[in-house]
């Protein structure tokens, strides 16, 4: 008969801080949900009560004082077009330089890298100002463009990591069989980095979902922007309204948690089998 584990102090302050930081970061989920369904004056009454009754009339208010139709389709764009051309770029970038190793690669690697030490807001003005000359300010490459070199740095860290434990005898065998180079990648290699795949969109899907500086400062101020942009306009310097706020909060965290759940075993199990493979 096997004998029980003998359970530690120190188990039971782990699993006491792990409740506390769950509780942490579900609390604020909980609190938009229960908001979304009162009204401002009830949640300014009582900020932490359930609501008595199911009050959607703020869901109605805020497609009729907001384009927020326009907003949504806005960032469903930005999410998915920097999505796809992130998952094109970064893979291959990554290829290169743990497959071709060299003096440039390794370079590139330092300076892809490096690159992730420098705070957004270090740079911004002459980012604005550099987009500006290249007529991306006021349109929809400009935040691709930053969301995808803003993602070659961890993502690089993260598919070179990755390749490392795929055998070169698996590439060796296709080139043999008269794949060139590209078609290795693509036709053999990329498939295998589904889980790497799966954390990076996660990751940079998130993030541009819920990214609220980047349009707010680089779309026209006269046109409907992103969902993050527009719930912030109910939020004035006088008056607020927070049954609104709260009703596109939702809406925008509904579409997130369900990806989230649908491709969260990919995403443990990139970074996990990345961070053991770098």
């Amino acid at each position: 008969m096997e004998s029980k584990r003998r359970v530690r102090p120190r188990d039971f302050v782990l699993f006491a801080v792990a409740v506390f930081v769950g509780i942490l970061f579900i609390y604020p989920i909980y609190f938009a949900f229960i908001s979304a369904f009162k009204s401002n004056g009830d949640i300014l009454k009582n900020p932490s009560g359930f609501p008595t009754s199911l009050y959607v009339q703020n869901y109605v208010d805020l497609f009729q004082q907001s384009d927020f139709f326009t907003a949504i389709w806005h960032t469903v764009v930005l999410t998915v077009v920097s999505e796809v051309l992130i998952v094109v770029i970064v893979p291959m970038a990554a290829y290169g330089i743990e497959r071709r190793p060299g003096k440039f690669t390794k370079f590139c690697y330092s300076f892809f890298l490096a690159g992730m030490m420098i705070p957004f807001h270090l740079y911004m003005f002459t980012l604005f100002k550099e987009m500006k000359t290249f007529h991306i300010f006021g349109n929809f490459i400009g935040p691709i463009v930053c969301y995808i070199s803003g993602s070659v740095g961890f993502g690089t860290l993260l598919y070179c990591s990755f390749l490392k434990g795929i055998p070169m005898d698996i590439e060796e065998a296709a080139q043999i069989d008269g794949c060139t180079p590209f078609q290795t990648f693509w036709k053999v290699t990329f498939p295998l980095l589904g889980p790497c795949t799966g954390s990076m969109v996660i990751l940079n899907g998130l993030g541009i979902w819920n990214d609220y500086l980047m349009p707010y400062l680089v779309l026209p101020s006269n046109q409907a922007k992103t969902i993050t942009v527009e719930i912030a306009s109910f939020v004035g310097q006088y008056s607020a309204r927070w049954d609104i706020v709260f009703a596109g909060t939702v809406i925008s965290i509904v579409p997130a948690l369900a990806i989230f759940v649908a491709f969260q075993k990919y995403f443990v199990k990139g970074i996990t089998a990345g961070a053991a493979k770098g």
